[in-house]
């Protein structure tokens, strides 16, 4: 079996305020392996961002990693120093976040940024990092590169940008790339384009992606695997024609049943009601519980089990009822 380029193990994500410490993520476990897109989706505050920051140690005050492993290519991370970490993102680890203006300073030309990321991971002379910059614009689809890498930022539409980050995230060859959110700002034709160039560079290279998203289009048409998130906690994962065509959490139905369809003719799309809980005031028993049309008495009183790395059901005591009885 492959080693997998990374591997989360039972991680905690603690915020510490005046009154309590909450958990943020609280005991998730998964893997991803080379040149697979793992999707990991959820609401706004289910801790999806908060635990691709954890992997590439941006986690800053009040947030921290109390508890579990990080591991990558074998090598655990989440207990490096600080300069340790940071030579680690970009060489190992790349990243690309929702807004490309928020990754590009506005102020340098787009390839002197590149240059400079270059030269910092890999041993190589100006001139040859200067070609690698423009092989690396060419590889994401800028047209006229060898011209385009003395522009700026602010002379790149939306699109290009995103482009530009993507190469910026992969010119130092890194073995895996976290995209925050890389589509939600562009429009659905960039969007397209966008998915085409991940799962391209992912197939071609052998690189493991974390797709975080809350979009399920861009999960069904990009990734391998999708983890679902959910006040914290994985609440199911899969592969994705699995999970997206037979839900086994209610949470996971929930969230397919509220995506429009291609297809006429359908029925109004469900809704789920009420919203994600507070940390703070997190339930008894399953987080999802009081949402959820299934739930009976045990589910308000014991919170399921933690899913573990490698395994393809719902933490749901709905669920597991279900495939024990067959």
């Amino acid at each position: 079996m492959t080693e997998p380029i990374l591997s989360i193990r039972n991680l905690v994500v603690e915020i510490k305020t005046r009154h309590a410490i909450l958990k943020a993520v609280d005991c998730v476990s998964y893997d991803i392996a080379p040149g697979e897109i793992l999707g990991v989706v959820g609401e706004s505050g289910a801790g999806k961002s908060m635990a691709g920051n954890a992997v590439i140690g941006l986690l800053s005050k009040p947030f921290s990693v109390a508890d579990g492993e990080i591991w990558l290519k074998g090598r655990r991370i989440d207990n490096l120093s600080r300069e340790k970490m940071r030579r680690l993102r970009g060489k190992e680890i790349g990243v690309v976040f929702q807004d490309p203006l928020t990754s590009l300073n506005p102020l340098i030309r787009i390839g002197d940024q590149l240059v400079e990321t270059i030269m910092e991971h890999l041993k190589l002379s100006k001139k040859e990092a200067e070609r690698r910059a423009i092989s690396a614009l060419e590889e994401v689809g800028i047209p006229a590169a060898a011209k385009r890498v003395n522009s700026y930022p602010h002379e790149f539409s939306g699109g290009m940008r995103q482009r530009v980050v993507i190469a910026l995230a992969l010119c130092a060859e890194p073995s895996l790339i976290i995209a925050d959110e890389p589509t939600t700002a562009l429009d659905v034709s960039v969007q397209a384009q966008i998915i085409a160039l991940l799962k391209r560079l992912c197939r071609e290279r052998g690189t493991a992606v974390m797709l975080i998203t809350h979009d399920m289009g861009v999960v069904a048409e990009t990734a391998n695997r999708v983890a679902v998130m959910y006040a914290g906690r994985l609440a199911e994962i899969g592969p994705v024609r699995d999970v997206l065509t037979n839900p086994k959490h209610p949470y996971t139905d929930g969230l397919m049943g509220s995506t429009p369809a291609a297809a006429i003719g359908l029925e109004k799309l469900r809704q789920i009601p009420g919203s994600m809980p507070r940390l703070a005031r997190l339930p008894k028993g399953c987080a999802f519980s009081p949402r959820c049309n299934r739930a009976t008495d045990k589910c308000v009183q014991d919170p399921p089990p933690d899913l573990t790395a490698g395994e393809g059901y719902a933490a749901c005591w709905y669920s597991l009822k279900t495939e024990c009885t067959g």
